[in-house]
């Protein structure tokens, strides 16, 4: 079980190094980044960054208050479950038999979609919480999971305040 899992977003300028600069500071600390989502603000001259990681609270704490103080930085805060909503994206490329192919759509009725099928692999999609995806994840397991790519974690602030 994952422990000290923080979902932390930054609204940055949109100009080239802010990234990097900012994956710096985790970097230093010590701080593996397990997922990052790097995407247009509504106002194109910013970008919103919302980053997964696993790690000592208090020690994140500074790497917030550092990366706040980078110029190219508007702002940038952990999010908890309770202010904000929070999804990601998986697809899943599965291997199938004629006889297998019947029990992994069973499986995946009401939570996944077909996204493609060739040959003797199927390609499903599923948005939805972390855990869900684990969960299909660990059901299509015994089928055979040929690849996984997951979108990593989005995260928006609840009502009308700025992520």
């Amino acid at each position: 079980m994952k422990k000290d899992i923080h979902t932390i977003s930054v609204l940055v300028s949109n100009r080239p190094g802010v990234l990097v600069r900012c994956a710096q500071i985790f970097a230093r600390r010590g701080f593996n980044i397990d997922a990052l989502v790097v995407s247009p603000a509504v106002n194109p001259n910013f970008s919103s960054m919302t980053i997964t990681l696993q790690g000592n609270p208090e020690a994140l704490e500074q790497i917030i208050k550092q990366t706040h103080k980078l110029v190219d930085v508007v702002h940038c805060r952990e999010h908890t479950g309770q202010d904000s909503v929070d999804h990601e994206y998986a697809m899943v490329k599965i291997k199938t038999t004629p006889q297998t192919r019947p029990d992994i759509i069973k499986l995946i009725k009401g939570r996944a979609t077909i996204l493609n099928e060739e040959g003797a692999a199927l390609i499903v999609g599923q948005a939805g919480a972390s855990y869900e995806l684990d969960d299909l994840e660990a059901k299509l397991k015994k089928y055979g999971i040929i690849e996984t790519v997951r979108s990593g974690k989005l995260v928006m602030a609840k009502g009308k305040e700025a992520t």
